[in-house]
């Protein structure tokens, strides 16, 4: 059985790895509602966990601290219990660095964020075809 931590190893923290993220020839992205994701897989990372992710809760969208507060808590959670689900896919030597972007004027439930979550890493990490 998986364990469901999120150890410092998980968490996209290096200012170049975010820069090339975000660099628009080479990432890919999705919208599931209420979440936008913007994904690439780097080759050039060696160590660390095979899948980093960061999340970004606008202040432009989400005006009082607390409420972004609360929604990158959900959206943490959500990543730590489905990820598990997905990382089984990957192959050894893949390395994906993952942002998760909240599009939502307002709260929304736990349930929506899952639903979400789902759909964002299904897409992100193709299935693994079995080698004959």
């Amino acid at each position: 059985m998986p364990r469901f931590t999120l150890p410092k190893s998980t968490k996209l923290c290096s200012t170049t790895a975010i820069d090339r993220l975000f660099i628009r020839e080479a990432a890919k992205g999705c919208v599931a509602y209420p979440l936008r994701a913007v994904w690439r897989y780097d080759t050039e990372r060696v160590a660390g966990d095979p899948m980093q992710f960061m999340i970004t809760i606008p202040k432009k969208r989400l005006h009082h601290a607390v409420d972004r507060v609360t929604m990158r808590r959900r959206v943490r959670e959500a990543y730590r219990l489905t990820r598990h689900e997905f990382t089984v896919n990957m192959s050894e030597e893949q390395r994906l660095d993952i942002a998760f972007i909240y599009l939502a004027d307002k709260l929304l439930p736990y349930f929506n964020i899952e639903k979400a979550m789902r759909r964002i890493l299904a897409t992100a990490i193709p299935p693994c075809t079995p080698a004959e």
